[in-house]
């Protein structure tokens, strides 16, 4: 995992700054960075990425989009992967 703990943004310019710490944080992370092709648990994998979706959806009141996606393998079925859609401008991001 990436060692960011703590991220400050925006969702426009001129709106007020919010911070996540922590797992939200490094989601966060991932998800701008990941662009328009998203993240899933398969890539990027961490305990509880579903938790870290809701918190900064119900939280940070982001826009994140869960697209099915499907998979094959010993363990076959389906996953999510995530794509930010809310216009982000990240601040700060605070690492270990």
């Amino acid at each position: 995992m990436a060692d960011v703990i703590r991220v400050t943004f925006r969702l426009d310019a001129e709106g007020p700054a919010f911070t996540v710490k922590g797992r939200m944080a490094w989601a966060l992370h991932e998800l701008v960075h990941a662009g328009e092709r998203g993240c899933t648990p398969i890539e990027r994998p961490a305990p509880r990425w579903s938790h870290y979706i809701f918190l900064l959806r119900k939280k940070a009141g982001l826009a994140i989009e869960t697209v099915d996606e499907s998979h094959g393998g010993s363990y076959s079925g389906s996953h999510g992967r995530y794509v930010l859609r809310s216009p982000v401008q990240v601040i700060e991001e605070a690492r270990r």
